[in-house]
């Protein structure tokens, strides 16, 4: 038996179901599983997902079909899904620099008299 095979979604409608995604690809072999990326604050579809298929042929099947078709208005891109890049913890989107030397000599507002 083959091995699984992930497929990367993108450009779905942001209503989109995972229901709707499993209809989709599931004419072109097993679903091992499907997920639609949310933001975690709000709980709204970010317009992509992830389809594991049980195998690679079922996988290509579908990326033939499936990829530059339309949905809900939207060109779908469907693609062998990367596999998740290693993040550090603790790290959000804002990058605190060590602030260094600010110049000046230290004849700021409240210096002494």
């Amino acid at each position: 038996m083959s091995q699984t095979q992930k497929l990367y979604v993108g450009s779905l409608p942001y209503k989109t179901t995972e229901d709707e995604l499993f209809q989709i690809f599931s004419q072109f072999g097993e679903i091992i599983s499907v997920k639609i990326v949310t933001d975690r604050v709000t709980g709204q579809s970010k317009g992509f997902g992830f389809v594991e298929m049980s195998s690679g042929d079922a996988a290509n099947k579908a990326i033939e079909s499936v990829n530059g078709s339309e949905l809900g208005g939207r060109t779908l891109v469907v693609s062998i899904a990367r596999p998740p890049q290693e993040r550090e913890r603790g790290e959000g989107g804002f990058q605190r620099q060590p602030r260094g030397d600010r110049g000046g000599r230290g004849e700021g507002r409240y210096r002494d008299r």
